[in-house]
C-alpha cells in the first residue's frame, strides 16, 4: 500500500549507502568514452585515417568477454582490503596509470602503442566493472537494489558526460596530454571511496560467512552447475534475453528514423538525446528505484516492462506530428524515462539471481547474455523496417515485449533473492 504522501517513497535515497553507489557508478563510467568517442575525436584531430579509426572499435571487446576472467576475481583474494575492495583498488590504480599515460603519446605517430594502451584500458575497465557489479550485488539488501541501481546509473551517466563531452571541450583549450591526465584524476574519487567503503562479505573460513571458491575449477564451473540446478533456470535465461528485446530492437533504428525519415538535424537530435534524454534516463532510474522499495520485484518488472513497450510505440507519433521539436522531446523523454525504470528493475533482477559465492562470475555471465541478445536483435532491424514501414516496425517492436512479460507468470517458480 502506497503512502498518502507520494514523495515519501523517495526516502530510500536517504540511506547512507547511496552516496557510495553514486561514486562507484561514476568510477565505472569514466573509462568508457576514453576508449570510444573521445579517443575517436582525438584521432580525427590528429589526422588519423578513417579506416584506422574504425579498427579501433575492436579495443572494446574486453567488455563483451569479461566473463572469461571473472572467475579469477571470485577465486583469489588480494592480501589487502578483502575480496571485493582489493580487486577494486587494483583495477582503479591500473586505470589511473593507463589513462594518464595515454596522453603522453600521439595516435598519429604511435598508433600501435595507443591501440595497445586503449585495449589495456578497456581490459582494466571491464575488470573494474566485474568487481563493482559484484560489490553492488553483495552490499545492497534486496529492497535497496532498485534505488541503488538508480543512483549508480546517475553516477555512470554523469561520468560519461565528463569523459565524453567535457573532455572534448577541454581539448579545444588544453593539450590531449592534459585532458587525459585530468580524466585520470577523476578516477581518484573511486579509489577514495573504495578505501573508505566496508567490505560487503568478510571472507573468514572459521565463521559462517561465505567462503571464496577453493579452486579455479570451482570458480569457473560451479557457477554454471549451481545456476542450472535451480528450478526454471532455462526460463530465467530466456527472460533475460526477452525482457528488453523490443526496447533494444527499436533503439537500433531510432537514429535513422529521426534523422533520415523525419528529417531532424544532427544538432537537434544530439541536443535532445544527450541533454534531455540523459536527464530523463536518470529520472526514470531514480523514480523506478524509489518505487521498487515499496513494490515487489515481480510487480516492478511487469509494470515497468509494460511502460517500456508503450514508450517504444510512442515513436510512431512523429509520423503524425512531423518535424516538431516538442514532439521529439516528448518521444525521447518518454522512451528514456520508461527505459530507465525498466533498467533499474532489470538490473536488480540480475543481482537477485547471483549466488554470493560466485557473484562476480554469475553477474558477468548474465550481463554478457544480455549483451548477446542486444547484438543479435539489432542485426535484422534495418531489413524489418524497410519491409514493413516505420509505423508497423514500432508496433512489432512493442509486441516483442510481450513474450518476456508473459514469462513473468512463471516468476514465483524462479529462485530470485
Amino acid at each position: 500500500m502506497m503512502e498518502k504522501n507520494p514523495f515519501r517513497v523517495f526516502k530510500i535515497y536517504l540511506s547512507g549507502k547511496m552516496p557510495l553507489m553514486f561514486v562507484l557508478g561514476f568510477a565505472s563510467g569514466i573509462p568508457l568514452a576514453l576508449t570510444g568517442s573521445t579517443l575517436s575525436a582525438w584521432m580525427v584531430k590528429e589526422g588519423v585515417d578513417i579506416k584506422t579509426i574504425g579498427l579501433f572499435s575492436l579495443v572494446g571487446l574486453p567488455y563483451a568477454f569479461k566473463f572469461l576472467w571473472s572467475p579469477l576475481m571470485d577465486r583469489f583474494v588480494p592480501p589487502f582490503l578483502g575480496r571485493r575492495r582489493g580487486w577494486m583498488i587494483i583495477t582503479q590504480l591500473l586505470l589511473i596509470i593507463t589513462i594518464s599515460a595515454m596522453g603522453f603519446y600521439n595516435p598519429a605517430s604511435t598508433p600501435l602503442l595507443i591501440a595497445a594502451m586503449a585495449l589495456s584500458l578497456a581490459f582494466f575497465s571491464a575488470s573494474q566493472d566485474i568487481v563493482l557489479d559484484a560489490y553492488r550485488t553483495e552490499y545492497l539488501k534486496p529492497e535497496e537494489r532498485g534505488a541503488g541501481v538508480g543512483v549508480w546509473i546517475m553516477g555512470y551517466r554523469i561520468a560519461i558526460l565528463i569523459s565524453g563531452a567535457m573532455a572534448l571541450i577541454l581539448s579545444d583549450h588544453l593539450s590531449w596530454k592534459m585532458v587525459y591526465l585530468i580524466m585520470g584524476l577523476f578516477m581518484v574519487v573511486g579509489c577514495i571511496a573504495t578505501v573508505l567503503a566496508p567490505e560487503p562479505l568478510k571472507i573468514n573460513p572459521a565463521s559462517e560467512s561465505i567462503e571464496p571458491p577453493k579452486s579455479l575449477y570451482e570458480a569457473a564451473v560451479l557457477p554454471f552447475v549451481e545456476f542450472f540446478r535451480r528450478p526454471g533456470a532455462l526460463e530465467v535465461l530466456l527472460f533475460i534475453i526477452l525482457y528488453k528485446l523490443g526496447d533494444i530492437a527499436a533503439a537500433q533504428m531510432t537514429t535513422p528514423y529521426i534523422l533520415g525519415h523525419i528529417g531532424f538535424s544532427g544538432t537537434e537530435l544530439g541536443t535532445i538525446y544527450k541533454g534531455f534524454g540523459m536527464a530523463a534516463t536518470i529520472a526514470g532510474a531514480l523514480i523506478g528505484g524509489a518505487i521498487m522499495s515499496r513494490w515487489s520485484l515481480k510487480k516492478s518488472l511487469l509494470i515497468f516492462g509494460v511502460l517500456q513497450g508503450i514508450s517504444t510505440l510512442i515513436f510512431a507519433v512523429l509520423e503524425f506530428t512531423g518535424r516538431q521539436i516538442w514532439a521529439l522531446s516528448l518521444v525521447v523523454g518518454t522512451e528514456n524515462l520508461c527505459g530507465g525504470m525498466g533498467t533499474a528493475a532489470y538490473t536488480a533482477f540480475l543481482m537477485g539471481l547471483c549466488n554470493k559465492k560466485f557473484t562476480a562470475t554469475q553477474y558477468a555471465l548474465l550481463s554478457s547474455l544480455m549483451a548477446v541478445g542486444r547484438y543479435v536483435t539489432g542485426a535484422p532491424t534495418g531489413f524489418l523496417a524497410d519491409a514493413v514501414g516505420w509505423v508497423m516496425f514500432f508496433v512489432i517492436c512493442t509486441a516483442l515485449a510481450l513474450p518476456g512479460l508473459l514469462l513473468l507468470l512463471r516468476y514465483n517458480k524462479w529462485a530470485v533473492e
